[in-house]
């Protein structure tokens, strides 16, 4: 059985609204002196091989540090860049080779918000008019007062209320709450399927976050299902169905969100893990700080990408690149040659 056919399985109730099968996107690399010496021109491996689902009413996390290949994933999964294999299907039809023709029709269906709210909004326009322009692009609206009730019910709709305090309001009156309130007001006008959310709340104060990832939580409630980027392990833990642990361009583990944090298989995940602050100061124990950095995406290395670091290496490591196998009950899958030894020691302990 597949990568692919696995996660496809995974998915909660009949056919996902996302599905995404054996994602793979590349970058050239340009202006490299020696490049001439290379048989072929180098690459950066940003995404190998990335499946996973999203359902209906879902919110899946897809976690990493920083350089992993979370928002390449998201990009080709909007169809932003076009993939170098693999296949995005949304509502079962394949999306990866449409024309931008094609595509355009579709685009109201898969929304995204960004990372930094004031950058996502154009600093000229108010607040009524950044909200009404995926409108005016798909075309959904006349102007008047079709257009205004719209403005104003996605403005109640993301708890920006009463509306009329900030329809006439430029960004910068606004705080950063209220901005990505805004950006998700702008993304759910158009009524989308498909919400991703691209880092939403690490641009916000620890005090408005509880807020944004609520409103998103309520959204999910309605039917939307929403594919959050992020590289915060408790948020995902929190507040997401499913965890999709990444690493150098490829999922490690996924699964249920209680089975990856309470029982983690893989020894990147458990390292994350390790570094969560714990409510109880008497649980307090020492992260596990891994060795090294990120290795070079250009020259990955061979077998699992995570053995440099990995603290239970074995030869086989460096040697086989490991698939998702079962790590647990309940769709619980992870990318390790030492599934059954890191269970076992956590058993023990």
């Amino acid at each position: 059985m597949t990568e692919g056919a696995v996660t496809t399985g995974a998915a909660m109730g009949g056919s996902p609204l996302l599905d995404v099968r054996g994602l793979v996107a590349r970058y050239p690399v340009r202006g490299v002196a020696g490049v001439r010496r290379w048989r072929e021109r180098p690459v950066v491996h940003a995404v190998e091989g990335v499946s996973l689902t999203v359902a209906a009413g879902e919110i899946v996390a897809l976690v990493g540090e920083s350089g992993c290949g979370k928002t390449t994933t998201a990009q080709a999964v909007l169809r932003m860049l076009a993939p170098d294999a693999g296949s995005v299907l949304l509502r079962g039809r394949d999306i990866t080779r449409l024309s931008h023709r094609e595509l355009r029709p579709l685009r109201r269906e898969m929304q995204m918000i960004y990372q930094d709210p004031y950058e996502s909004l154009d600093p000229r326009f108010r607040v009524r008019d950044a909200v009404a322009e995926p409108l005016i692009i798909h075309r959904l609206a006349a102007a008047g007062a079709e257009r205004h009730e719209l403005v104003v019910g996605a403005l109640e709709l993301v708890g920006l209320t009463p509306p009329e305090l900030y329809l006439d309001r430029f960004p910068h009156e606004l705080s950063g709450g209220q901005r990505q309130r805004v950006a998700i007001a702008a993304a759910m006008i158009v009524q989308p399927r498909l919400l991703v959310a691209d880092e939403p709340v690490s641009m916000l104060d620890v005090s408005v976050r509880a807020g944004i990832l609520a409103l998103l939580d309520t959204l999910r409630r309605d039917g939307l299902g929403v594919l959050m980027i992020t590289h915060d392990l408790s948020t995902a833990a929190h507040h997401a169905d499913r965890i999709c642990v990444m690493y150098l361009g490829r999922i490690v583990e996924q699964g249920p969100a209680s089975a990856v944090v309470h029982s983690p298989a893989h020894p990147y995940t458990r390292a994350l893990l390790s570094a969560v602050p714990r409510r109880d100061p008497r649980a307090w124990a020492a992260p596990e700080v891994l060795p090294g950095e990120l290795p070079d995406p250009v020259r990955p290395p061979r077998g699992c990408g995570f053995h440099p670091r990995c603290p239970v290496a074995v030869p086989e490591c460096s040697a086989v690149l490991p698939r998702l196998r079962a790590a647990g009950p309940a769709a619980h899958l992870a990318a390790c040659h030492l599934i059954a030894d890191v269970q076992a020691t956590d058993g023990a302990g």
